[in-house]
């Protein structure tokens, strides 16, 4: 018998989420669930809501972008005035949805029980309540200095809290749903949120380049149009504004990920054999008996706050910089091999497993391998732009060596992490394979033990149903080892330590300009890469 054959039966009769042959009985629909190039493309119906998000976006960009290069030829703040309407339109879509269409019979027969997972919208929901603390930092700090902002400035945050609790409910308690109701509705009402989503990010980021930017021009120029007054209050405020500013940024990434989702579920259906249980992460870790990797991990997370710590203190110092420097990229040198090769074990482990793959098109895996692999393009280009600046100004430098080695290092460990939790992601969640093989030496062993006149089968074959599979150890320990190093390499970045602005090898061979801009788009990606890649691990982990 073929020893393969397990897993080709599998791939045959097990019809995974989004498999064709369950999920839409229709054959028009069928023929597009399985054309590659119409997965993606707005088609049908989708198409006039596509169209409409991609303008949307489109024009906001450009406003955002006119707001940021030439902030004197918009002086009626109208990129802020653009997304305040869209949160309003949206905010109106979200309660026709909830108060009244939600209601209808009908409207959503069918679950994805793939997206919004139970670690997805935990740490949605931290990333929300964090918002939130900075909303209320940021309404505090803008009435302080209301004097020297426009209206709209001062009105947003009174706008986005509630469109940002509204859409955390919404994702909380519905991003389950195939909605069957209402599409062409429902569609464009989701694309306008997920417009508003990426709009509101990238205002973010390009607010949070200019905060870089008055930070390292100070030296040019000490004084700024709006300063926070002497009182208490008004600095406490911006300091809570500026340490919560990350969460923020997440947040709408997150939230625009499971918009998505939820807009290419409309109109899905699903068959029975779609829901697969997971057990919570906390029992996983619990029962699992994860040691080696929580200890190790745990170790990395001590280590990385008293370097975050020691760095951001030491810099400011003209005395102490160089050491700053040296023990953030000794730290990070140490980390990331040791990231690669649990990365290239796990892979081994994957190959030794042979676990079948899930087969059939689902929006929530092909929008997490996607996402993954376009946020790790941002610390991937940042490698190759610091590597070509390296290399340049040559090795004789103790930075240019440092900042050489954590490029070939970041390049190394992004692309074995990557592909260890693609391939992964790619696993079915059951181990038929190996069952039928055991089976199968279950039968052949009976067979045996019938012909010599036994009427049971050995006892090695039946100790061995109590054992826990050795390779499902392996890949809890290594996902919770890297789980701990991913949230440190995303604090890290996410509360201000960025060497590439400090360390001055970009800014001498690209110009500051260009080195800005390259690295204002490649850093907010890096940090949403960490963050990304922490909630696949964690499926990893519970799925193991």
């Amino acid at each position: 018998m073929d020893p393969d054959s397990g897993a080709t039966e599998l791939d045959s009769s097990w019809v995974t989420p989004g498999s064709p042959s369950r999920d839409e009985p229709d054959n028009q629909t069928q023929d597009q669930e399985l054309d590659p190039v119409l997965v993606w493309v707005p088609s049908g119906r989708r198409l006039i809501s596509g169209l409409l998000g991609m303008n949307i976006v489109l024009l906001g960009a450009a406003l955002v972008a006119g707001q940021t290069f030439n902030p004197e030829g918009l002086k009626h703040q109208e990129p802020l005035v653009f997304m305040l309407l869209l949160m309003g339109v949206s905010l109106i879509w979200m309660l026709w949805y909830l108060l009244w269409a939600r209601k209808q019979p009908g409207v959503c027969p069918h679950k994805d029980h793939h997206a919004g997972g139970i670690t997805v919208i935990l740490v949605l929901i931290l990333f929300a309540a964090a918002s939130l603390l900075l909303y209320i930092c940021r309404i505090g700090y803008l009435l302080s200095v209301r004097e020297c902002n426009p209206a709209a400035k001062v009105l947003s945050p009174f706008v986005e809290a509630p469109f940002l609790v509204l859409q955390t409910y919404l994702l909380w308690a519905h991003s389950k749903d195939c909605i069957h109701r209402h599409k062409i509705i429902t569609r464009s009402g989701l694309m306008v949120i997920l417009s508003a989503d990426l709009l509101l990010w990238l205002n973010s980021v390009t607010e949070d380049s200019i905060h870089e930017e008055i930070e390292l021009e100070k030296e040019d120029s000490n004084s700024t149009l709006c300063q926070c007054s002497t009182s208490a209050a008004c600095l406490a405020f911006r300091k809570g504004f500026e340490i919560l500013y990350p969460f923020n940024i997440e947040y709408y990434l997150m939230a625009g990920c499971m918009i998505y989702v939820m807009w290419k579920n409309v109109g899905r259906r699903t068959g029975p054999g779609h829901h697969v249980g997971q057990k919570l992460t906390l029992r996983v870790v619990y029962q699992g008996g994860i040691i080696y990797g929580l200890v190790f991990g745990g170790l990395v997370l001590v280590v990385g706050v008293t370097v975050f710590i020691l760095y951001q203190v030491w810099v400011s110092q003209r005395q102490l910089r160089l050491t700053a420097f040296l023990i953030f990229y000794g730290y990070h040198l140490a980390v990331m091999p040791v990231m690669s090769f649990c990365s290239l074990a796990g892979m081994l482990v994957h190959r030794l497993e042979r676990r079948a793959h899930e087969g059939g098109h689902n929006p929530t895996r092909s929008l997490d391998v996607i996402l993954l692999v376009a946020a790790a393009l941002g610390q991937l280009a940042l490698s190759y732009f610091s590597l070509v600046a390296a290399l340049a100004l040559g090795t004789n430098a103790p930075l240019a060596d440092l900042e050489l080695s954590y490029s070939l290092l970041s390049l190394l460990e992004l692309i074995l992490q990557n592909i260890f939790i693609i391939e992964g992601l790619h696993r079915h969640p059951s181990l038929l394979t190996k069952k039928k093989e055991r089976e199968r030496k279950e039968r052949r062993a009976t067979t045996i033990s019938l012909l010599e006149g036994n009427t049971s089968a050995p006892p090695a074959v039946q100790e061995h149903h109590g054992k826990e599979p050795w390779s499902k150890r392996a890949i809890q320990e290594i996902c919770a080892f890297l789980i701990l190093c991913n949230i440190m390499l995303w604090v890290i970045p996410a509360f201000g330590v960025h060497p590439q602005f400090e360390n001055g090898l970009g800014k001498q061979f690209f110009g500051f300009s260009t080195w800005f801009v390259l690295v204002n788009l490649g850093q907010p990606l890096s940090v949403f890469y960490r963050m990304h890649s922490v909630g696949a691990l964690m499926e990893l982990l519970i799925s193991a």
